[in-house]
């Protein structure tokens, strides 16, 4: 049995193509099982959606429950299944959690948890970066419901001490699914292999997948964002150490980037990870420039940051491997057709109570201290209000939005100011503010909130878009976007399921 499956992926592979009856074929074979066929066995296999092998029963990911920091493994609902997330949604219902531990499928040990500091130092204490949270990328895989892994700015993950990574000049391959809609310009939104050290020790030390719009070192063709090469010291998109005009702007929502690199070759493919194929954007030798011929890889493997701990991008990871050796197109081509079968689509980020686009609100407190004050405005600065019917209008009007749909995502919502027409509730430095809609893309993001069931068990809590780990707060009267146990003085533990659950009723002004 064991043998005539082996030669059914072998020819899966030659052909280059993998024939599905649908997405629940995805669990017979894996893509670490048809890169196996083909030579190129995964060493690292990463995934919060679903198994990567079609026998794995084994742990996808960990999550921690802030208020009280338990922990829960979260595994697949069958062998080669999609991820169990009906069991985080249990663990973590009525408080908030983190992802601590993206498992290595691959049987080595190369497990992903928090990254330390580097050559830059990350947010969170002693210099870690911080951890994703385990709600801020809902998607459905073959129809049931999973969880990605949302890197907001200042999110890392890290193994330095791995086993069976490629180092030196030596062969290997990767892919990871990423959300092409989520990027920015900072460095770097990587996956792959990188220092051992978290410090930049020269070009050629690493090996990774980056996304993103960053025009430092390389670009691609438009104004991205690209699917490129972090190799340290250049983010390269081709030969040339400049531009390469075959690498377009990529931007599906599901995206199936592919690197992979040999003595003198390597190679930069992407394509659809709903359907079709991939396309080759570079394929040749080393890029021109010292340093890169041969490589210097260290076999250290990261997630959402640079190889020297560079912190300030963004994007989000659904799953992703590293080989040994390097994949051919068809193996690659294979493991497209399984990714394509698998049968990735979005899902609403918002949940509980509907807050209603178009009506007219204020979000008032339920701490037991403060009932009878409202989130409003004075000026641009914003802090909750004890506001009465008797109140003077103008108080009343500061307290009162119109709900608009998510200026960076329409299934969530933003808030509109009554009185200020095109200025809207938004987070910056994670305090609260009322600024004017200046169209950039970051003011999107932080005007935009998906509202979820209220943590106490009261109306809403209001779940920031760009930073998931964070929720609409009032602490000492002054709104903010805080996280559970974090860093700042704000995001105290204490009281912190009440603080951030809000009556969303009928407006003070109509």
């Amino acid at each position: 049995m064991v043998k005539a499956r082996s030669l059914a992926i072998a020819g899966i592979v030659a052909a280059g193509v993998l024939v599905s009856a649908g997405p629940a074929d995805a669990a017979g074979t894996g893509p670490c099982d048809i890169y196996a066929s083909g030579g190129t066995p995964c060493v690292a296999a990463h995934s919060t959606t679903r198994a990567l092998y079609g026998a794995y029963t084994g742990a996808l990911y960990q999550v921690k429950r802030n208020s009280d920091g338990a922990t829960t493994t979260i595994a697949p609902l069958t062998a080669g299944g999609v991820a169990n997330a009906a069991a985080q949604d249990s663990f973590c219902a009525g408080t908030t959690c983190l992802i601590t531990v993206i498992y290595d499928q691959s049987g080595r040990g190369n497990h992903l948890t928090q990254a330390p500091p580097g050559g830059f130092q990350g947010p969170d204490v002693n210099g870690y970066d911080n951890l994703a949270g385990a709600t801020g990328a809902p998607v459905t895989v073959g129809g049931k419901k999973a969880y990605g892994v949302w890197i907001s700015p200042g999110t890392g993950y890290r193994n330095n001490n791995t086993n069976g990574i490629a180092t030196g000049d030596a062969a290997e391959g990767m892919y990871a699914i990423f959300d092409g809609t989520h990027y920015n310009g900072g460095c770097c939104f990587d996956y792959g292999n990188a220092e051992t050290n978290s410090l930049d020790t020269g070009n050629g030390h690493m090996e990774a997948l980056y996304f993103g719009t960053s025009t430092g070192w390389g670009t691609g063709s438009g104004s991205g964002p690209w699917i490129m090469a972090d190799l340290e010291n250049g983010l390269f998109s081709g030969y040339n150490a400049g531009n390469n005009s075959g690498d377009p702007t990529i931007t599906h929502r599901f995206l199936t980037a592919t690197l992979k690199g040999g003595p003198n070759q390597w190679s930069i493919r992407g394509g659809n990870a709903q359907s079709g194929s991939l396309s080759t954007f570079y394929s040749g030798v080393r890029p021109n420039k010292s340093g890169y011929n041969p490589m210097h890889k260290e076999g250290a493997i990261i997630l959402g940051i640079g190889g020297d701990n560079s912190v300030s991008a963004q994007g989000t990871f659904y799953e992703g491997v590293m080989t040994s050796g390097y994949p051919s197109d068809a193996t690659e081509n294979a493991v497209q057709a399984n990714i394509t079968a698998a049968g990735y689509a979005t899902t609403s980020p918002a949940s509980g109570p509907a807050v209603t686009v178009g009506s007219s609100v204020s979000l008032r407190a339920t701490t037991a201290c403060c009932t009878t004050r409202y989130l409003a405005h004075s000026g641009t600065s914003v802090a909750t209000q004890v506001v009465t019917s008797s109140s003077a209008a103008t108080l009343k009007a500061q307290a009162s939005f119109t709900v608009r749909a998510g200026l960076a995502n329409s299934s969530c919502v933003s808030f509109e100011s009554k009185d200020t027409a095109g200025s809207f509730l938004r987070h910056s430095g994670f305090q609260l503010y009322l600024n004017a809609n200046d169209n950039s893309t970051l003011f999107k993001q932080d005007a935009t909130f998906c509202p979820q069931s209220g943590l106490n068990g009261q109306g809403n809590a209001l779940r920031s878009f760009n930073y998931p780990t964070r929720y609409v707060r009032h602490y000492n009267n002054t709104g903010y976007v805080a996280s559970q146990g974090g860093v700042h003085t704000f995001d105290a533990a204490s009281a912190f399921a009440d603080d951030v659950s809000w009556v969303v009723s009928a407006g003070w002004t109509s």
